[in-house]
């Protein structure tokens, strides 16, 4: 798999665990100055415990670029797929400390 940007090439790999992909319901966002921290979680219903799945630490920019990059996708997933419905979010008991929302 390889992405073009003017005359640079730049190859991507992937390993066939990283390929699998992780599922995540809950992202919980922190930052700092210098950085974003974004924790995925799975929180499945019934399991009052649950465990960070993936963790991606951001510089502001590349956030910045992500919070961009998936707006602009959830515009075009609407416009051929409808409306994204936001349904009530149930109440999850987060005892993380302060943190962001996603």
């Amino acid at each position: 798999m390889s992405k073009e940007r003017k005359d640079h090439k730049i190859n991507i790999e992937i390993d066939p665990e990283v390929a699998e992909g992780q599922y995540s319901n809950l992202a919980i966002i922190n930052h700092s100055v210098s950085e974003f921290v974004v924790d995925f979680v799975n929180i499945m219903p019934g399991n009052p415990k649950s465990k960070i799945k993936s963790r991606i630490i951001l510089t502001p920019q590349h956030a910045k670029r992500l919070a961009m990059a998936l707006s602009d996708n959830v515009q075009k997933f609407e416009k051929m797929h409808g409306t994204i419905k936001d349904y009530d979010k149930p109440p999850i008991p987060l005892n993380f400390g302060p943190t962001g929302q996603a």
